[in-house]
Order: structure tokens, then sequence, then C-alpha cells
């Protein structure tokens, strides 16, 4: 079935993203707050530890045949999020945030733990999707690794929409 986003799609999944984050952070204790600053979009404290941590939230929304193409961020993001974690005395990391239509995923890492798995191209990075890297990602203790299984059951179709209004 094709789906027709709505024009503010991209923004309300990057708003979707970070409060998935800080919904799954603050569930394991981690004091969190969403902030408003270029390069970071969370800072969070992991439960009994110093460590705080500036997250740079990344996500896309996918359609049918795109599932598995790489999410790509760009260059000047890891100097944007170092650039804030060092005012605020924070480590840099990186959580991406995946709809794979019938599948969310989400990943949290440390930006350098990014970077040793994937050098930056020329002007963008590469978080791969395809099966075979998802299943590097379940194995590598460095990365915070989380699915969400979903299925919508019913949904507006033509005739609930007429017969209503």
């Amino acid at each position: 079935m094709k789906i027709a986003k709505s024009s503010r799609h991209s923004k309300i999944t990057g708003d979707f993203a970070e409060s998935l984050i800080l919904y799954w952070l603050s569930k394991y204790g981690f004091e969190c707050a969403k902030v408003d600053h270029t390069g970071i979009d969370i800072i969070a404290r992991k439960p009994n530890s110093n460590m705080v941590m500036g997250i740079s939230v990344k996500s896309r929304s996918r359609n049918e045949g795109k599932v598995n193409d790489p999410l790509l961020i760009k260059n000047d993001n890891f100097e944007k999020a170092q650039r804030a974690c060092d005012a605020f005395n924070c480590k840099p990391y990186f959580a991406i945030v995946v709809d794979q239509i019938k599948k969310i995923r989400a990943f949290i890492l440390p930006m350098d733990e990014m970077i040793n798995l994937y050098p930056k191209g020329r002007r963008s990075y590469q978080w791969r999707m395809a099966p075979k890297y998802l299943e590097t990602y379940k194995q590598n203790s460095e990365i915070v690794y989380v699915e969400f299984d979903y299925a919508t059951h019913s949904w507006f179709t033509k005739d609930k929409i007429q017969n209503k209004y």
C-alpha cells in the first residue's frame, strides 16, 4: 500500500524520535531533558554515575522499497555535536530511530563508536540498516538496540470518513 505522508512528517518524525529516546532513557532511570541547542537534542545522566551524555537524535520514516536504505548524517553534525558537548561538559552520543513500516528500531551509541564502525564519507555518514548490519549492532556492547514491532489493525477508509461527516 502506497502511503502519502503529511507535509510535516519529517518534523513530526524527529519530535517522535526525541520523545521515544527520552522515554526509554527515563524508563531505565536516566535523568534526562530535551534541549534546544545546535548539535544535541537531549542531555542525560546515567543512573548512579557522573557520566553525562549529549545526544544528537537522527530519525527517518521509511516507505516500502526503502526499508533497508542507510540513514545519512551530514558530516557537520559530528562537529556540531562535539562543540555542544564541549560547552556542556558531556560525552557525545547519537541516537538513531528508524520506522521501517512494521518495526521501529532505535540505537544509542557513543559518537566515537559510530565513527569506528563506519568512517565518514566526503559529505555524509551512513548508518546502515540492512539485516547483516542489524545483526552486527546486536552483538556490539557499545550499542543500545531496541526494537518495537507494531501493526495497524484498523485505519481510516473512504467509507469511514464519508459516513461520519
